[in-house]
């Protein structure tokens, strides 16, 4: 059996620009950290002789199969497809978080099942290898409306800078920051599920839709990536890094009528009131997951304020996807 560990993302800055309807042409960056919460997928060679089936697929229902075509479950369909394994196989996935919840989850899979099946198959592949193998599945043959960073942080983890184009290239550059700057950055990010569940295509279709009117708010926010780089590698006050995602959350309210909600928008005023510097709801928009910047001080103040919420707790600068059992 194959066991193959995939981290989820939360992506601090640059989320749109990595769109390559848009990076292709101006250039995009992101900054973000994978995080230590995973999903899970095993592998194993399922003995079809025994059963009157040859595909077993476990996820929140089972699927049992003589024929790929079959499955219901599209991204695991086509994923199988596309590593040319047609039979005599059995999946089963599990994850710490919910899907559609604005961590990267839909990719995250993609990632680690391409991760796992390669292994199957006594392939190695490398992480870049692996991260745009995943973003032509998830664009080219599931024809999904998604970006390029998810992939990336799941397939190379860490904590880091992305850029992305012009053209189709992406670059990985980890953020080397001190030890004493890391902790103190953990310590102020605080995460809570805001119990809504989307999913982010439509909301990121609507952006692709519309993407040329969107230039001057996504060129807004990757100069705040340049910002929040310069800050996290010099001397500066991470106060800082809260007041860029203040800035970073209200271009984003901008990029789609979706992003945000009434809900949303009372969660973050809340906190806002009550000690944090800034923070912005995770992934495309819509509900799922929100992150806060707050001094450590200020930190119970906060929890108390929104503890009709599920406070999140997570560390920084995971591993990307990786065989874990083989």
């Amino acid at each position: 059996m194959i066991i193959c560990r995939t981290p989820f993302r939360v992506s601090f800055f640059g989320g749109g620009t990595d769109l390559p309807e848009f990076f292709q042409k101006n250039g995009g960056a992101v900054i973000g950290t994978a995080i230590d919460k995973y999903i899970y997928h095993t592998v194993s060679k399922f003995p079809s002789e025994l059963f009157e089936y040859n595909t077993k697929i476990v996820y929140s229902k089972i699927e049992c199969v003589n024929h790929i075509d079959d499955l219901l479950h599209a991204p695991f369909r086509e994923i199988l497809r596309e590593s040319n394994i047609i039979k005599d196989i059995e999946i089963h996935i599990a994850a710490d978080l919910p899907s559609y919840s604005g961590l990267g989850s839909s990719s995250s899979f993609s990632v680690g099942l391409l991760k796992a099946l390669s292994r199957f198959r006594g392939i190695n592949i490398t992480p870049l290898e692996l991260a745009n193998e995943a973003i032509r599945i998830e664009r080219e043959v599931l024809n999904e409306a998604v970006g390029c960073q998810d992939q990336t942080f799941a397939a190379f983890g860490g904590f880091n800078l992305i850029r992305f184009g012009p053209g189709s290239s992406i670059s990985v550059e980890p953020l080397l920051i001190s030890k004493e700057k890391m902790e103190e950055l953990s310590a102020s990010l605080i995460m809570f599920f805001t119990g809504i569940t989307r999913r982010a295509a439509s909301i990121e279709a609507d952006k692709i839709k519309n993407i040329n009117t969107l230039n001057d708010n996504l060129k807004s926010m990757l100069h705040i990536v340049d910002e929040a780089y310069e800050l996290l590698i010099s001397d500066k006050p991470l106060s800082g890094f809260g007041t860029l995602l203040n800035r970073g959350w209200i271009e984003k309210k901008a990029l789609a009528a979706g992003v945000t909600s009434n809900i949303i928008d009372e969660i973050y005023s809340t906190a806002m009131q009550n000690g944090a510097l800034g923070g912005k709801l995770l992934g495309a928009g819509g509900g799922g997951f929100m992150l806060f910047f707050v001094p450590p001080e200020k930190r119970d103040k906060l929890k108390k304020s929104l503890n009709h919420l599920t406070e999140i707790p997570f560390k920084m600068d995971a591993p990307g996807s990786s065989i874990i059992h083989a």
